[in-house]
């Protein structure tokens, strides 16, 4: 697949097949994304990939501790969006939940939507993205820019993937499953699998601002 063609493609995929994906697979998808420019070539990247056994672990320890109340967080806190990015923020939502069918009032159904999310969408495999804690915030770019090229490649061998944080925000369960270390921060997960053309979230095309409210050209 053309660069230019996977760029403008791809999109979070939230409904995936059962099939699995084998690991050579995402070995080569990893090796070609470990070619993602980072500062002074540092690569902070680590990389666990859960599936299988491990990742139903994973799912149901998450709705556990989701059902039982506790509040969930992240490694690598952001801040939250305001303004302009709330915006955005909530328009997405709003087509997730019109192409979903889910009423803003349906709790039920909300919380459904809100589960499938911290059951890393069902996707037969994942991939946590982590850096070295010595690193701090200075490690951000470089593994959003190893994500972006993961979520690229993975167009190639006809793969969908989906970044995003709720799979990983109950940090000690996945520490006690993956045997990520407490030294290693994990920044983003990556839900990897083969697309379920009918599910009706996959049809989502989020919109992007136009370049004219984003953009100053300076002596050009």
């Amino acid at each position: 697949m053309d660069v230019i063609e996977a760029i403008k493609s791809r999109k979070s995929i939230r409904g995936y097949k059962p099939d699995p994906v084998p690991r050579n697979i995402i070995e080569e998808i990893l090796e070609i994304a470990s070619r993602a420019p980072s500062s002074m070539n540092t690569q902070p990247w680590e990389f666990t990939v859960i599936a299988g056994e491990a990742l139903d672990k994973l799912r149901k320890a998450n709705i556990e501790k989701l059902s039982a109340g506790e509040t969930p967080g992240m490694d690598v806190q952001r801040g939250g969006y305001q303004g302009v990015y709330r915006e955005r923020q909530v328009a997405l939502g709003i087509q997730i939940f019109q192409c979903m069918d889910i009423a803003r009032e349906d709790r039920e159904k909300r919380m459904a939507w809100t589960m499938k999310g911290f059951r890393l969408f069902d996707a037969p495999a994942a991939i946590i993205i982590s850096s070295d804690e010595s690193l701090g915030e200075g490690a951000q770019f470089d593994l959003g820019a190893v994500t972006q090229t993961i979520a690229l490649a993975a167009l190639s061998y006809g793969l969908g993937t989906c970044i995003m944080g709720q799979g990983i925000m109950f940090p000690n369960v996945v520490r006690k499953i993956t045997g990520i270390p407490e030294s290693k921060a994990m920044s983003i997960c990556i839900t990897i699998g083969y697309p379920d053309d009918d599910f009706p979230a996959n049809n989502i095309n989020s919109e992007r601002e136009s370049l004219e409210n984003n953009t100053t050209w300076c002596g050009v």
